[in-house]
């Protein structure tokens, strides 16, 4: 089964009242119960899992602060080698808001998938990295997928991805991988905010610089698109009720400068 298991206390803190604010986050917010998961200082709190190691082992150095950004980039690589990983968050969560802000920088690491270009998401609802093996890609989740635009082409941003898992839509179950938002195309490096509304496995919204751009729900673990996992660890048609925050690397360098949460009901 699906075993949510903590990683250990919850050391988010109050969101500081000097931290860097953007006009749209700020309309977003509201009261004073968001918690910062990311301090702008390090990494305490967050644990990596990329393929290949063990959960704790980035040799790389993918995830790091540079300038009070949590930042991921792959200079200490050649190439990519599929090489997955995502930063979780060590407390899980079930009914709550998340707040993101985050930029594409520089370019796509060579040897890096096509469709990985200005590619990361936010997996939520995710197993332990505990229980993942050390070859799977990516954790049985939901994934508020991050996209940016080519400078041409439309490419929206805030999609639904699933891996290993199911959701439905007006009543009935979506049967791709990843369903696009409404959401309009960001070509630059310019900072966005994204939230999710999270209800259990209830309903999910998820929101682009104040704009509700897609909707969801009945969420169950199920499907494909993972691979290297655990059995034990995939229940099919269990509801996904609960789970961990992770960040990705997918080889495209990007930057996060909030992390923000507030839980609904208390948990």
């Amino acid at each position: 089964m699906l075993l949510v298991v903590s990683l250990g206390a919850c050391v988010s803190e109050q969101v500081p009242q000097d931290s860097a604010q953007s006009s749209s986050a700020e309309s977003s917010l509201g009261g004073d119960d968001w918690i910062a998961l990311f301090n702008g200082r390090d990494l305490t709190g967050w644990v990596p899992k990329i393929r290949g190691n063990e959960p704790g082992e980035d040799p790389e150095g993918t995830f790091r602060i540079e300038d009070g950004l949590l930042t991921v980039g792959y200079e200490s690589y050649q190439t990519f080698d599929e090489r997955f990983g995502h930063l979780f968050y060590v407390d899980s969560f079930s009914d709550y808001q998340l707040l993101i802000e985050y930029r594409f920088i520089g370019a796509q690491l060579i040897g890096g998938p096509d469709w990985a270009f200005k590619n990361s998401g936010v997996m939520f609802h995710a197993q332990n990295p505990n229980s993942m093996l050390r070859d799977q890609d990516f954790p049985i989740s939901l994934e508020l997928q991050l996209l940016g635009g080519n400078g041409t082409d439309a490419r929206p941003t805030a999609n639904l991805c699933t891996p290993g898992t199911e959701v439905e839509m007006d009543g009935m179950k979506i049967q791709s991988h990843c369903t696009n938002s409404t959401s309009e195309t960001f070509h630059g490096d310019e900072w966005v905010t994204v939230e999710l509304t999270v209800h259990a496995d209830t309903v999910v919204s998820h929101i682009v610089n104040g704009q509700k751009v897609l909707e969801y729900e009945r969420l169950t673990v199920g499907g494909g698109s993972v691979d290297g996992f655990d059995d034990a660890m995939k229940p099919d048609g269990q509801p996904l009720t609960q789970g961990y925050i992770a960040l990705q690397s997918e080889s495209h360098p990007i930057q996060f400068r909030r992390v923000l949460i507030r839980r609904l009901n208390g948990t």
